[in-house]
């Protein structure tokens, strides 16, 4: 049976200079999201004709209509603006670009600002938003560590909060770290990395030093949590899969009046030694139904990546489903020769 076809289709767009920002450098804009979509775009001008599946043809241009709409209130729309959009309304045709793009969680500066670009993201804000505790499990490159310090951020500017505490543990902070130069903060530094990179991405280096050495924003393993309570602060706990369970309950009852926690991890990436429970699994079964605690789950579709990221992962892929292949070729003529053989 032949693949329906739909009639072309033809948009228009009043501004030409708006349009080519939406259809992007040498339409490079179009170029992805007919590689998303599977439709085939063509453009005149300040127009833009679709072709192909009828549902393909819906899809890209429900995407060109509403990043339109959003560079008419002055937005800018990148290649990874067009491939969360994408994203979000393969899985909620109805869903409103605008109103998750312009969800702002922190202005870092004239030219950046941090906003949800999934449907995941924008559930995981309204979580923290309205319960004092979330759990935000999920596969890497989600956003669930950056969204979360993006938030802490916001709120001490605000001066809803006093401080933030940023926490990792170090499951390897035995054996392979004690032949590392220093003392125990200096050899977990480097498992805390991520949570320096997430806030100099938001704040200057120099404004970052200062609150860290007035101790406004602490950075630290999870191991110096233990005996304190923290009032008035942003918690994080990030890669939370690694604690243990002791670990899990001695973090989360260090929370304190006036304070907000958030919890992430990728129960897929434990790192623990065997037969260790980890405490975020626990914590998840423990937990469920509790009154103000949120739990939000991200799945692959939710991880953000620079389009070029995102070919290089899809050819690995395809090369290593060809390995995969042609290793259960070669064994299916393997067998057939020795019972060839055998006979």
């Amino acid at each position: 049976m032949a693949e329906k076809v739909a009639p072309g289709r033809r948009l228009e767009f009043k501004d030409p200079e708006l349009a080519n920002k939406l259809f992007g450098p040498q339409g490079s804009n179009l170029a992805l999201l007919a590689e998303k979509t599977g439709a085939c775009i063509d453009t005149r001008g300040s127009v833009a004709m679709l072709a192909g599946a009828p549902e393909a043809v819906d899809l890209a241009a429900s995407v060109l209509t509403q990043l339109y709409g959003l560079l008419q209130e002055g937005k800018q729309v990148h290649p990874q603006d067009v491939d969360c959009a994408w994203r979000i309304l393969l899985r909620e045709p109805g869903a409103d670009i605008r109103r998750i793009f312009q969800d702002t969680v922190y202005v870092a500066s004239p030219r950046k600002t941090i906003a949800p670009k999934t449907i995941s993201q924008r559930n995981y804000l309204q979580a923290i938003r309205e319960n004092d505790l979330v759990f935000a499990v999920g596969p890497a490159g989600t956003g669930k560590t950056y969204l979360a310090v993006a938030l802490a951020v916001s709120a001490l500017m605000k001066r809803e909060v006093k401080r933030i505490v940023l926490a990792r543990p170090a499951v390897e902070a035995g054996e392979k770290l004690g032949f590392l130069p220093g003392d125990l903060a200096e050899k977990v530094n480097p498992y805390l990395r991520p949570l320096y990179d997430a806030l100099h991405d938001m704040l200057d280096f120099a404004r970052v030093q200062d609150m860290l050495a007035t101790g406004v924003i602490e950075v630290a393993p999870l191991a110096f949590m233990r005996g304190r309570t923290l009032n008035d602060a942003f918690v994080i706990l990030d890669e939370a899969q690694n604690t243990t369970p002791e670990q899990m309950k001695m973090f989360l009852t260090r929370l304190g009046f006036g304070s907000r926690c958030v919890v992430t991890g990728d129960v897929t990436q434990i790192d623990l030694p065997t037969q260790t429970r980890s405490g975020l699994v626990e914590a998840r079964g423990i937990l469920a139904g509790v009154k103000g605690i949120g739990f939000v789950e991200f799945h692959e579709e939710d991880v953000i990546r620079h389009p070029l990221v995102g070919r290089i992962v899809q050819a690995y892929d395809r090369h290593d489903k060809g390995r995969h292949d042609k290793g259960r070729h070669d064994k299916s003529r393997a067998d057939q020769v020795r019972g060839k053989a055998k006979a």
